[in-house]
């Protein structure tokens, strides 16, 4: 195959490390000059991706174009349009996950339960709407490439941290850009995704459900990161899927959307709210959905591309990822000073299976050394599987543990929430029926 993948800070590095391994033609567009080291000496980075559309083309139905981020749905259908095979997303997939009142608008249409979600572009305003009513609201800001440092959950039932928070932010603003951001109704109970590839007509199945662990620290506590890791498994998510993703289908379909969709949710004793859309890979999702995958990644393209199966082969059981990082993560100041192009080692003995589960970020070779790179120590993720989380988690785990980076920080909690609580949570409340343990 030749394979163009297109992004802004190379999060699919992994994936294309591993098409490249296995015989494939890979070339790399990075939109962030900051990113352009990322897989330096390992992949194949290009200067402009336009340049590059002929080498797809020559290679007829052997050519694929992926797509990292939800920033370019509208090259991605004009791409579908000229004939160009594309894996990614769409131009409405784009707006659903950026324009988070426009997707909780199309869930509301799809006769799913939401949460009172307030857009704003002004800082007074939004403060004014809390003292007059009060209680806990969640802040996001709009736009797939906001900063998740900026996102707050409220802590307190009369909305006064929200208030504060929002006080801080409206002095420190710069210059005269509106900011634009929601406020969500804090909705209590099980935190749950329920992801699935689609052709561009129907979702591949089973999908996947995860459990994401998005605090920096133990206990849910510090900066929303993103993502610190994640359980995720094929076995539970049928309920799930059917009563979220699946009625989304039709309106997929008519975008031509191409790639993996993910829906977060809360679950709890009123019903299913969902909350945002993840409309592309997810990072680290992919490669922990990687772990529990028969297929090869070009397998799976293929099959979306041609149709040709709406099945996905998997096995049983679950993975968990835990991501590595270095300082400053997840803020980029200081990156360079303190810990880019630093040294990365395997500690004696490690197996080629353990580092086959270890899957590189922000990497790059200084000569025949494998060192930190990118902008701000997003370095690995570590993968387990097991038959329960809590041996996917103890992998994962062990795992971490072979590679050595000065000053790596991974927590080692990753999955506990999960087996000693949420899955008892779902089955009780009827979304799960398998048993586990």
């Amino acid at each position: 195959m030749h394979v163009l993948g297109i992004g802004e800070t190379l999060d699919l590095g992994a994936m294309y490390a591993g098409l490249q391994s296995r015989g494939h033609e890979v070339r790399v567009f990075v939109g962030d000059p900051d990113s352009r080291d990322v897989y330096g000496g390992m992949l194949h980075v290009v200067d402009n991706w336009q340049n590059e559309l002929a080498w797809v083309r020559g290679a007829g139905r052997e050519g694929i174009i992926v797509f990292e981020s939800a920033l370019r749905g509208l090259q991605q259908d004009a791409l579908r349009q000229q004939g160009y095979q594309v894996i990614g997303g769409s131009a409405l997939g784009d707006r659903l996950e950026a324009d988070r009142e426009f997707g909780q608008a199309m869930l509301r249409a799809a006769g799913l339960l939401t949460a009172r979600c307030c857009r704003f572009t002004g800082y007074a305003a939004a403060i004014d709407f809390l003292r007059r009513r009060g209680g806990r609201y969640v802040l996001k800001y709009n736009g797939a490439d906001s900063p998740r440092t900026r996102n707050y959950v409220g802590e307190l039932e009369d909305g006064s941290d929200m208030v504060a928070l929002l006080n801080l932010y409206d002095r420190r603003k710069k210059g005269d850009a509106a900011p634009d951001f929601v406020l969500m109704e804090y909705v209590q109970g099980v935190e749950v995704g329920v992801g699935a590839y689609f052709n561009g007509r129907d979702f591949l199945t089973p999908a996947c459900m995860d459990f994401e662990h998005k605090h920096f620290f133990p206990g849910e506590l510090g900066e929303l990161t993103g993502e610190m890791g994640t359980v995720v498994t094929y076995e539970l998510s049928a309920r799930l899927f059917n009563a979220t993703l699946r009625p989304l289908a039709s309106v997929l379909a008519g975008s031509g959307y191409c790639g993996y969709i993910n829906l977060n949710l809360i679950v709890n004793a009123q019903g299913i709210w969902p909350l945002e859309f993840t409309s592309r890979f997810g990072y680290p999702g992919f490669v922990i959905c990687e772990a529990l995958q028969l297929a090869c990644w070009e397998d799976i393209f293929r099959s979306m591309l041609d149709r040709s199966s709406l099945h996905l082969s998997v096995q049983s059981g679950f993975a968990t990822g835990v991501v590595l990082t270095v300082p400053p993560f997840p803020y980029r100041e200081g990156y360079a000073e303190l810990s880019k192009g630093e040294p990365i080692c395997f500690r004696p003995g490690t197996s080629d299976e353990d580092r086959r589960a270890i899957h590189f970020g922000e990497v790059a070779m200084a000569g025949d050394q494998l060192v930190t790179s990118g902008v701000n120590g997003y370095i690995a993720v570590a993968t387990g599987v097991g038959s329960t989380v809590e041996e996917a988690s103890q992998r994962a785990c062990r795992i971490a543990g072979q590679l050595v980076v000065p000053n790596l920080r991974y927590r080692r909690d990753i999955g506990e929430r999960v087996y000693r609580h949420d899955l008892a949570e779902l089955r009780r409340l009827g979304w799960i029926d398998t048993a586990f343990s």
